[in-house]
């Protein structure tokens, strides 16, 4: 389960990172306000797509790593401890 919880680390860093970068981005811009909130609004779109995208990666290594659990779950069942030992 450790890799499953570097993942979700990872991905909220990733979004923490994206979400600062966007404030800075915002306190910083050179232009004005009507610009500002076009140019957020666009990024906003992106950032939701971004983060839409980090999910479905979580949810498929997630899913995959289930699913090998599941398997070695299963082998261990069948088998029992002749082949662990």
């Amino acid at each position: 389960m450790t890799h499953t919880d570097n993942t979700v680390k990872i991905a909220g860093a990733l979004l923490l990172g994206a979400a600062i970068g966007a404030a800075l981005g915002i306190l910083f811009a050179p232009e004005k306000g009507s610009e500002t909130r076009k140019n957020l609004s666009g990024k906003s779109n992106g950032l939701t797509d971004e983060m839409n995208e980090k999910v479905q990666e979580f949810i498929e290594k997630f899913n995959k790593e289930a699913e090998s659990m599941k398997e070695k779950t299963n082998h261990f069942m069948k088998n029992g401890l002749r082949e662990v030992v």
